[in-house]
């Protein structure tokens, strides 16, 4: 790959050039020491990938990646040591259009395990871009019309999945929900483990409804939003319960949209509204599919609304999707589907 690297700092610039040229996998197309240049040199050539850094003179990451994803859009990770202290920033970055975060390998640590997770995270958005168009699985069974099968009574579920754009769509979406909300929603959103508390707590800053991160054994509740805490995928047992899964360990979305909403489909038997939002790749697609199959209802974000139309787009292109919306119209659908039930 051709990486870029944006970051103001001489010596973080030497340590992050190390680690990605190390054994020739990769090349340093370019170097710029602040945002404007970085959206400059972008211009010029679009690289495979940037690591951005956030805290810079001139302009800072946040509003480098939202203008590189509208004029030169590509790839950008995000290399930070400031996560503590700027959290804020990491996710405005990630709703902007950053694919992940990752701390900053401490100098002269190109062998120790902060370099090598920042190569782990290189090769796992190589994966993710370099996708290419084959098909998925077409649908194994005539998709359900809304309402067709009876559900449950109990608390309706809402079941998110999303990654590059994310943060700030889910901000869009839970404002609009009122503080008394019937429904438990349960959000995967394409993040390390490290950030997973914080997003929870940012959104909580935000949001009327009560964020926090899954435990093991969680059940849905109303009024609740729950964000995985680890890197491992979430899903739903057979006593409807929410838990953590290693398998499938082929699958390099971590955790995988698809193995939430699949095991969703497979228990669940209350009614549930599944979501697919903006996001690079195909995850969650397979999923939306095999909840529809159910008879749950099935909403995907727009294109204009999303910062990257990949993760919609595989759904709606797998007939996965009953309704494509704007993400500002998510959240008022979702209730107008809670009432319409209880009607």
């Amino acid at each position: 790959m051709k990486i870029a690297i944006v970051n103001d700092l001489p010596m973080v610039v030497e340590t992050l050039r190390r680690i990605v040229t190390e054994g020739g996998r990769h090349e340093v197309a370019w170097v710029a020491t602040n945002g404007k240049t970085a959206i400059e040199q972008c211009a010029d050539q679009v690289p495979d990938l940037i690591l951005m850094d956030l805290v810079m003179p001139v302009m800072n990451g946040v509003e480098s990646t939202r203008r590189i994803m509208k004029l030169s859009p590509c790839p950008i990770l995000v290399v930070t040591a400031t996560v503590a202290s700027n959290s804020g920033m990491v996710f405005e970055a990630m709703g902007a259009g950053a694919l992940d975060v990752v701390a900053t390998p401490a100098a002269g640590s190109e062998k120790s395990a902060s370099g090598e997770e920042l190569l782990k995270k290189i090769d796992r958005i190589g994966k993710i871009s370099g996708i290419k168009d084959k098909p998925l699985p077409r649908p194994s069974a005539q998709p359900q019309e809304i309402g067709s099968k009876p559900k449950e009574k109990g608390t309706p579920l809402i079941a998110i999945g999303c990654s590059t754009g994310g943060p700030q769509a889910l901000v869009k979406i839970l404002q609009n929900l009122p503080g008394d909300f019937s429904g438990s929603i349960i959000i995967v959103q394409h993040m390390d483990e490290q950030f997973s508390g914080g997003l929870a707590d940012w959104l909580n800053s935000q949001v009327k409804l009560t964020v926090g991160v899954l435990k093991e054994g969680d059940r849905p509740l109303p009024g609740t939003v729950l964000i995985p805490a680890t890197d491992n995928h979430v899903i739903m047992r057979p006593d409807k319960t929410f838990g953590y899964s290693v398998e499938p360990r082929d699958n390099f979305y971590h955790p995988s949209v698809d193995v939430l909403f699949s095991s969703l489909a497979r228990y669940w038997r209350g009614r549930c509204v599944g979501v697919i939002l903006t996001g690079m790749g195909r995850d969650g697609a397979v999923g939306l599919l095999a909840l529809r199959q159910q008879g749950h209802v099935t909403i995907a974000q727009d294109k204009k609304s999303s910062v990257v139309y990949g993760m919609p787009k595989a759904a709606v292109n797998l007939e996965a999707v009953q309704m494509i919306l704007p993400v500002e119209s998510i959240g008022p659908a979702i209730i107008n589907i809670l009432n319409s039930v209880k009607g």
